[in-house]
């Protein structure tokens, strides 16, 4: 049986096939393209190289007269695979490399907005203190029968708005302050007669304006420099402090003071004062 050699019309690749397949379907081996093997030359033409033929696919028309389109190759050429899917890899990287700049960038914008305006939040003054009220309605010379608001203590202090924010008691002298520090930014303090804090407790202490021997009292404020300004008191003010039991360490009881100075400072509610021991004196060297 004869061997003879064609070549495959679409890739050029040379094929050895016998002459019984003549005029059948093939598949060339580099393409996959479906082929009809040609018929062999005559004799002493055998030199000449053939070209196969691509097997004609036709369409069977439909009823109504819509034909459909001709079914696409089963297999396709490696080159064009390998070409589609770089393809592929480039478009995928592409969108990754898209998103990270389009979200990664909003992120980190974001992100930089929101500790701008962290740090803004943080430069911020703050507010001023309320203007203390102008109603005297608080401002009593006489308090006997008055009940004291059991809120936290406030009111004003030489003509400041006051609001309590700690409270210690240090033998007989309880200190009501409001800021961070000492001397506080406004304050009252009361030194009674006691040598300790203890000895207070239970105890209500009620002073008139008319009494004869009155407990030193104190009016701090700072002024536009920051620098401390005291106001003392020795007479002529009303003041009642109603103390409870001591109680872990601390004091707890409510004030009501009324004081003689021409902004008639007043604070009048409850306070928990912070017992604090006297610093024991340094040893005779």
């Amino acid at each position: 049986m004869s061997v003879f050699k064609f070549a495959c019309p679409v890739c050029g690749q040379h094929i050895e096939c016998t002459a019984d397949k003549a005029g059948s379907p093939m598949e060339c081996p580099t393409c996959f393209r479906k082929l009809v093997v040609p018929h062999p030359s005559a004799e002493g033409s055998s030199s000449l190289v053939l070209t196969a033929s691509e097997v004609q696919t036709r369409s069977i028309p439909l009823p109504g007269g819509t034909a459909p389109a001709p079914a696409s190759a089963t297999k396709k050429s490696p080159l064009v695979a390998i070409a589609l899917g770089l393809l592929v890899l480039g478009v995928a990287a592409g969108a990754i490399v898209f998103r990270k700049t389009l979200f990664g960038g909003r992120n980190q914008t974001g992100r930089a907005t929101r500790g701008a305006d962290t740090n803004r939040v943080g430069q911020l003054p703050a507010p001023p203190p309320a203007p203390p009220s102008g109603d005297d309605a608080f401002w009593l010379t006489n308090l006997t029968g008055v009940t004291i608001p059991d809120a936290p203590a406030a009111g004003r202090v030489s003509g400041k708005s006051f609001t309590i924010e700690r409270a210690t008691i240090k033998g007989g002298h309880l200190d009501l302050r409001q800021g961070p520090n000492w001397p506080p930014d406004v304050g009252l303090s009361v030194q009674l007669f006691a040598k300790q804090p203890e000895d207070l407790a239970g105890k209500t202490v009620s002073i008139e304006p008319d009494r004869e021997k009155f407990p030193r009292v104190i009016l701090r404020t700072r002024n536009e420099e920051g620098k401390a300004v005291n106001e003392n008191c020795f007479n002529g003010y009303s003041l009642r402090v109603e103390f409870g039991a001591v109680a872990s360490g601390r004091l707890p009881g409510k004030i009501y003071f009324c004081g003689p100075d021409p902004e008639k400072s007043y604070v009048m509610g409850t306070f928990d004062a912070e017992i604090r021991r006297p610093t024991p004196p340094k040893p005779k060297p």
